[in-house]
């Protein structure tokens, strides 16, 4: 019998005991940015985050999304879950900004490398299809209880989609234009950023949706870990068999996923729209 689980559980308690302070300071760099974004959150009156973001909703999305942001975020603040949604937020934007400065880089790697699209295909497999809940294991033994394992656990988990759709944006930049560009003497950065990016601009922000709303689905295994925000009311619901408790835990989380889906997607349909043109 092979205990492929022996082994791992033995490099990850080397990892543990070697590199204890890389560790705590990533946790103190990351929990410092989860503070400092759940901080500009609720310094602001809740009816200036209300209007900011129903705002920014109407302007990207329409006036129809625009008063349903500001409808849904007020009857969150109604329910009395203000806080832990400001919470949830930071933990998910934090979350989603990390995975979108690892992911995107490497989507390009992939895409110019084959060897690197090889490598990094099945680990990005392995990362989507293992059960969540596995991840949430190491990140304890590494960060301990708290928000930073919780982040920790949703980047590995929203990660792959910005790697998968980055990579395949810039695959489907048409060959003849990237020939034309560089017959005329463009330098492999000026091809990147002047050509295959803007070209390959809507499927990346598919890929940002993806890692935003997969980031979202996090909110409640997090919780388990003691992430806090809108996951711990729903996990009570569920643990203290208290339904109308998980219901509005629930609705809040579908609130917050409706108006963040709607917001990014708009980005990329405009982009769409101009390309077209």
């Amino acid at each position: 019998m092979i205990r492929i689980g022996k082994y791992i559980e033995q490099f990850i308690n080397w990892l543990t005991h070697n590199f204890s302070p890389f560790f705590k300071m990533v946790k103190a760099c990351v929990e410092t940015m989860v503070d400092g974004v759940v901080g500009l959150f609720t310094f602001l009156p809740f009816y200036v985050v209300i209007a900011l973001v129903a705002i920014l909703a109407w302007r990207r999305a329409g006036w129809g999304i625009g008063v349903v942001t500001a409808l849904g975020l007020s009857l969150i603040y109604a329910m009395g879950y203000w806080a832990p949604t400001m919470e949830t937020l930071s933990l998910i934007l934090v979350s989603a900004f990390i995975a979108l400065i690892i992911g995107i880089p490497l989507g390009i790697w992939a895409a110019r490398s084959r060897t690197a699209g090889r490598v990094m295909r099945p680990l990005l497999d392995f990362m989507q299809t293992m059960p969540a809940f596995v991840y949430l294991i190491p990140a304890v033994l590494f960060f301990g209880l708290g928000k930073v394992p919780g982040v920790f656990a949703t980047i590995i988990f929203a990660m792959p989609p910005a790697v998968r759709l980055t990579t395949l944006g810039i695959s489907q930049v048409p060959e003849d234009i990237v020939e034309a560009t560089r017959s005329f003497g463009a330098t492999p950065r000026q091809l990147l950023f002047k050509v295959e990016l803007p070209l390959a601009l809507p499927t990346i922000l598919a890929g940002v949706n993806q890692t935003i709303m997969m980031s979202l689905s996090m909110v409640v295994v997090s919780a388990m870990i003691a992430a806090g925000g809108l996951g711990e009311i729903v996990l009570k619901g569920i643990t203290q068999l208290k339904i109308g408790l998980g219901f509005e835990g629930g609705i809040a989380v579908v609130i917050l996923a409706i108006i963040l889906d709607r917001i990014t997607q708009s980005f990329g349909k405009k982009k769409l729209k101009k390309n077209a043109k």
